[in-house]
């Protein structure tokens, strides 16, 4: 399992889907505790990367939606997530 500082690195879509693995070996109920607590950490800090990412997502959108209205739109630099 990747470290927490190679969460700051994932797409939305990696944060995301390994979210989603963690929480079903969570929901298994077959962890110990303590393997327990590491996956609710590990997907507390996942859940803060998906929602960075869609904070962002809603700037970007508030940004195109304001420079839509007043006929004018800005070309910003975005980054670019290619996902393999």
């Amino acid at each position: 399992m990747p470290t927490s500082d190679d969460i700051s690195e994932l797409s939305y879509e990696q944060a995301r889907d390994e979210l989603v693995r963690v929480v079903s070996a969570l929901e298994q109920g077959s962890a110990t505790l303590e393997e327990s607590l590491a996956l609710w950490e590990r997907g507390e800090a996942l859940a803060r990367r998906c929602e960075e990412w869609l904070i962002g997502a809603k700037a970007r959108l508030e940004k195109a939606r304001s420079g839509h209205a007043s006929g004018r739109v800005d070309v910003v630099d975005l980054p670019v997530d290619v996902a393999p």
